[in-house]
């Protein structure tokens, strides 16, 4: 059963947009705070933004002010929204959600990738 899919990656240039799609299993967004990571070529996976049921959102220090997470209930959906992109935001960009303990609360999934490059 696949619980997560991500899209909306792709190749842009710096100082671009795009906008990422996490689609996410019911019981999976009902139930926990939901989660965009990245993993960087020869890096580790790292935590981009967080946002939870009520909405509040936290991000990384290196994307505060270019990027937006927001959720829509009816549809399950998680989004991040980038702007002015820089070289350095070229990954792999996955969802998960968050348990309480700040565990996964999933397998991971394809991913999307992000490429910001001129």
């Amino acid at each position: 059963q696949v619980q997560l899919v991500e899209s909306g990656g792709g190749l842009v240039q710096p100082g671009g947009s795009l906008r990422l799609s996490c689609a996410a299993s019911e019981s999976i967004f009902r139930s926990y705070a939901m989660g965009w990571y990245r993993r960087a070529p020869g890096k580790l996976r790292e935590l981009v933004a967080a946002i939870n049921s009520g909405g509040t959102t936290n991000y990384n220090d290196s994307v505060k002010g270019r990027f937006t997470i927001s959720r829509d209930n009816a549809k399950n959906t998680v989004y991040l929204q980038m702007s002015s992109l820089k070289p350095e935001d070229t990954a792999v960009y996955y969802c998960n959600g968050i348990t309480s303990d700040l565990s996964l609360a999933a397998s991971w999934g394809q991913g999307t990738q992000v490429t910001v490059s001129s």
